[in-house]
């Protein structure tokens, strides 16, 4: 069933997001947060997977309309990203969710990858109605999650081979999280790269470790979304 671009409020402002719903009609929220390169076929395609597991899914746009199709020019968006108002469109993009007919969950998932990664982390940091938060080697130098106000429990996949997110900067946010009290699990795929998970750069993408997170996560999502919902 594909999905559809919707608008919602982001504070005062408006924001939109693509929207995918399973054909089932209802299931729990999760927010699908991009990559650098913007709110592109792929971040979509996420969103149609997890509709097709039972999940409402909504990909906010974050650059609101601005896409990358290389590196640098990716690279310029995320460094140019406004954090604060990224923050009010995730928290719009919950509201939305939680609010919305087909959302049968009262705390949403989020998912993010790459500056999405560290983005979901955020997002659950600062929102008490996310109920479960996985993180795809999440980075940005300029985003800080406040981690003592998360109440989530935190999936983490990261690349052996990442030259942005090393194993050693992935177990570092680990062993935090853990002396914070929080729950956590971090899994570190061997031979593997930075952005391992996307499908659309073969020069990456490791399908047996891709199948495993989105097993993975899955699971994770499925316990603590449908076991709390309304």
């Amino acid at each position: 069933m594909p999905g559809e671009t919707v608008e919602f409020k982001s504070n005062s402002a408006a924001a939109r997001g693509y929207l995918s719903v399973p054909e089932g009609g209802a299931g729990p929220g999760v927010v699908v947060i991009q990559e650098w390169w913007g709110l592109v076929p792929h971040i979509e395609s996420v969103a149609d997977r997890l509709a097709s597991e039972g999940f409402v899914a909504l990909a906010p746009d974050l650059y609101h309309g601005e896409k990358a199709t290389s590196p640098d020019e990716a690279g310029k968006l995320m460094m140019a990203l406004d954090i604060a108002r990224a923050e009010r469109d995730l928290r719009g993009a919950i509201d939305f969710l939680l609010a919305h007919p087909a959302v049968n969950s009262t705390k949403v998932g989020t998912v993010g990858f790459c500056m999405g990664g560290v983005l979901s982390l955020y997002a659950a940091s600062v929102n008490e109605q996310v109920g479960a938060c996985v993180v795809f080697y999440g980075i940005h130098p300029k985003v800080n999650p406040p981690l003592e106000r998360l109440r989530a429990p935190v999936l983490g996949f990261y690349a052996e081979k990442d030259q942005f997110v090393p194993p050693s900067a992935a177990r570092e946010l680990e062993a935090k999280l853990k002396s914070l009290g929080k729950r956590a699990e971090f899994h570190i795929y061997p031979g593997t790269d930075h952005a391992f998970f996307n499908d659309t750069r073969p020069e990456v993408y490791d399908a047996e470790a891709a199948a495993d997170t989105w097993r993975r996560m899955i699971s994770f999502f499925r316990e603590n979304l449908t076991a709390g919902g309304k």
